[in-house]
């Protein structure tokens, strides 16, 4: 994970990251967290929107199977698929959260032909819940061949992990809650009891604080 490192360094630089064991972060879901990860103040930062562009370009090139399409989770990664598509020169096409209550009703924004291989964006990967919905729009709407996921961000959550191999699609961030957590420690942002603390985050989300 050439990439990892630098993108938490940036991610905390530049404030999208904050971390707090007492009190932690409440999710949408209801889980309690020792990180809360905001992607979408990359977008205002131009030097590490592009060094996260380039790892994006970088990692979905390097994958087995090329894409013929790029596909963004709305609506934090539309961005960011748009502007890989963009870079590769390669069709765009986003998956929205719910399907329009009018109109066609379509998941899917854009024009995929049937049949192609997608790569999906994704800008944070907590329980997985998002890319999977996803993949599997793009495959049943879309009739599309979707392998692989590529996210800026893993929370290495069990869950995720779990769904992504039950749907058979490798996920693939690139950055990671233990890369940034090493990297809180280097900095100096909080302290190694913290730390520790922390890391059972990532092995037990419901009880890490017990």
């Amino acid at each position: 994970m050439p990439h990892g490192q630098r993108i938490a360094e940036l991610l905390l630089n530049i404030g999208a990251v904050k971390l707090s064991v007492d009190p932690p972060f409440t999710w949408v879901s209801g889980i309690k967290s020792p990180v809360y990860c905001d992607n979408r103040m990359l977008y205002s930062h131009p030097d590490a929107r592009k060094f996260v562009v380039d790892a994006f370009i970088s990692r979905v090139s390097a994958l087995t199977v090329p894409p013929d399409v790029i596909a963004g989770t709305a609506t934090a990664a539309i961005g960011w698929a748009a502007l890989v598509a963009d870079r590769l020169h390669l069709p765009f096409v986003y998956v929205r959260a719910k399907a329009k209550d009018h109109g066609t009703k379509k998941l899917i924004e854009g024009d995929l032909k049937p049949e192609k291989h997608v790569v999906l964006i994704e800008d944070l990967l907590s329980t997985g819940g998002s890319a999977v919905s996803s993949v599997e729009a793009l495959r049943v709407e879309g009739k599309a061949t979707v392998t692989d996921v590529v996210a800026i961000f893993s929370y290495e959550l069990l869950e995720a992990i779990e769904k992504a191999q039950i749907t058979q699609v490798h996920l693939h961030p690139l950055s990671t809650f233990s890369i940034l957590l090493d990297v809180a420690s280097a900095q100096g942002r909080i302290s190694e009891e913290d730390i520790e603390t922390a890391r059972h985050f990532i092995r037990d989300p419901e009880n890490w604080r017990t």
